[in-house]
């Protein structure tokens, strides 16, 4: 599937790359998130506890969420990557499986950002959750031996 593309095979590159998108993201959401607190007439301070942001309006909402989804079960994600990375285990199967779970996660930002439709976006993070049990039982089976 990935042959002589290294790149895929490496469970590094597809963390790298799902980090690069969190930080895409971050930009996504302090674009949205200080004009919408500017026109509401939120002074920064007021933001000092969780959910004293709830009032804004839906897009500047969800790109949040969306940015602390992106901090909550990828962490596993990280892990599960460096270790398959330390005990050689990027092969083409451990690749395809990062690679679908970092396009599963890219996909789930977007429709999240966007039109925010729950029942499609619980089936990309199921999905989603699939792909990453699939690598780590690959990984965890491999690093034993």
């Amino acid at each position: 599937m990935f042959n002589g593309v290294p790149y895929l095979q490496s469970t590094l590159a597809a963390a790298t790359a799902l980090a690069a998108w969190s930080l895409l993201i971050w930009i996504w959401m302090y674009a949205k998130r200080i004009p919408a607190m500017g026109k509401a007439k939120i002074n920064p301070q007021d933001a000092r506890f969780p959910g004293s942001l709830n009032g804004l309006p839906d897009d500047a909402r969800q790109a949040a969420d969306n940015y602390n989804h992106l901090m909550e079960q990828p962490t596993v994600f990280y892990a599960v990557a460096i270790i398959a990375y330390l005990a050689a285990q990027s092969n083409e199967l451990t690749g395809a499986l990062a690679w679908g779970y970092v396009a599963l996660r890219v996909l789930h930002s977007l429709l999240q950002i966007t039109i925010n439709a729950v029942p499609i976006r619980f089936l990309l993070f199921s999905l989603s959750t699939l792909a990453l049990m699939g690598l780590t039982v690959v990984v965890a089976m491999g690093a034993m031996g």
